[in-house]
């Protein structure tokens, strides 16, 4: 691939100016981070810290893990930003919270917003300003419900197909009080939905739900062949009901119309994952923000569409980051 300033990068490796580290939580659980400051090009005249654009900070989404987003990252550090992502605990390599390996369990999302706020605090104190907060569907919907709840003020918001709702037409509190009576009849850490007929395989419709390009689906796979930590399955029903619940309370009168600061939201109405309803009635009431709005063309991931729709989503996060450094 090509980054915005012509650089080549290969996405099957971690790039030669990024670290990888362990940040450790307020408990001491260790989550995996990776960093890349504004010497990206390592001796060839990059500029130092003090004279980067900003700093972007960005979470991927549930089951996800930062390998997934390298070209992304890579394109806004190139752009002249100091770039940091990380694994949300229990993800990736960064442990896990349920009864096995696979399974995507939590006991309830504060527990991931206790962690953005303590990490948000920490990574804002070492890195220059303005500080952009960035996340991908799960990682979205933290971002956003972190920033509504007061534990990170970004300048600026950009969101990815953020998870505000599922597809579907079950009303939000239907659809917790069936999760809430799966999880109290069973074991709220076992899977809510079957993986594959054969364990640990990947469904063969997978790629259906995320993305069109089979080179970018194919890097995923690559990875976590290569670091089978970063395979996860399901979530649990006790991640179902805790994400009702959240998104419940993130849509509750007057919190999104407190957000003060800019928004740039990403989505597909061809979205099989999450609803793109729920990401315009939220778009409806936030005060500063733009919807970019893509169809059949773009899958879940829009980040890692084929290049058309890649492009333009990129587009629009060069445009809203170059707003945010303009404003500082």
């Amino acid at each position: 691939m090509e980054t915005a300033v012509g650089v080549s990068l290969d996405r099957r490796s971690i790039p030669a100016g990024a670290t990888e580290s362990l940040w450790m939580a307020a408990d001491g659980h260790a989550i995996r981070r990776i960093d890349w400051g504004t010497d990206r090009d390592a001796g060839a005249g990059a500029a130092p810290a003090a004279q980067a654009q900003g700093s972007i900070l960005f979470f991927p989404g549930r089951g996800d893990n930062y390998e997934k987003y390298l070209e992304t990252l890579a394109q806004w550090h190139d752009a002249g930003w100091r770039v940091t992502a990380a694994d949300w605990r229990g993800q990736a390599g960064s442990g896990r919270l349920g009864d096995d390996p696979v399974t995507g369990h939590v006991a309830d999302f504060s527990v991931w917003i206790a962690d953005l706020a303590r990490f948000w605090r920490d990574w804002k104190a070492q890195t220059p300003g303005p500080h952009v907060l960035a996340g991908h569907s799960m990682g979205g919907h933290l971002a956003l419900r972190g920033l509504v709840e007061g534990v990170v003020d970004p300048d600026g918001l950009i969101l990815s197909a953020p998870m505000l709702g599922f597809v579907g037409n079950i009303p939000p509190a239907i659809a917790q009080t069936a999760a809430k009576l799966m999880c109290a009849i069973g074991d709220p850490a076992r899977p809510a939905w079957k993986w594959s007929e054969k364990p640990g395989e990947i469904p063969a419709s997978r790629q259906g739900l995320l993305t069109h390009d089979d080179n970018r689906y194919q890097d995923e796979l690559w990875w976590r062949e290569r670091r089978p930590e970063l395979v996860m399955g399901p979530g649990s029903w006790g991640w179902v009901e805790r994400a009702y619940a959240s998104i419940r309370a993130l849509f509750q009168p007057g919190k999104l119309e407190a957000v003060a600061i800019p928004v740039l939201i990403l989505a597909t109405s061809n979205d099989k994952l999450v609803s793109v309803s729920a990401i315009e009635q939220a778009a409806q009431r936030l005060k500063d923000v733009r919807l970019v709005h893509f169809g059949k063309e773009a899958r879940h991931e829009i980040l890692r569409e084929v290049d058309p729709v890649r492009g333009r989503a990129m587009a629009a996060t060069f445009e809203f980051l170059d707003r945010i450094a303009a404003a500082r």
